[in-house]
């Protein structure tokens, strides 16, 4: 009789063990692969959202031109807003129109990429 009690029992248990960790194992797996869709789906949706310009942007109404430091948190800004320039002082806590230009500057504007070409030419 205890030898059948005994073995009922750790069948019984292991039988349970076996079906629980099978039974979580499942769970996590189905966690994961929701949450993996989930987000495959909002870097999908990100990337059209982006591709197809659907976020209004402001029209580049306002453009900096130029930014040259004073110091650590001061710098003179050159603005432009449509056709206007403006010479403009910018502080941590304020800024400040020192002028408007009656003539706009015109600032050769490099890229990146026309940088990296030139120093890479210099190497050679």
């Amino acid at each position: 009789m205890s030898l059948t009690l005994l073995s009922l029992a750790s069948t019984g248990s292991a039988g349970t063990d076996v079906a629980g960790s099978a039974g979580y194992a499942t769970t996590l797996a189905s966690m994961i692969g929701g949450l993996i869709l989930v987000l495959a789906v909002i870097f999908v949706l990100a990337y059209v959202v982006r591709r197809l310009n659907l976020v209004p942007s402001g029209g580049n109404v306002v453009r900096t031109l130029a930014v040259t430091p004073l110091g650590q948190r001061e710098k003179l800004v050159l603005a432009q807003v449509g056709e206007k320039q403006y010479l403009l002082g910018v502080t941590a806590s304020q800024i400040t129109l020192i002028d408007k230009l009656d003539e706009p500057l015109t600032i050769a504007q490099d890229s990146f990429a026309s940088r990296l070409k030139m120093a890479k030419d210099g190497q050679k």
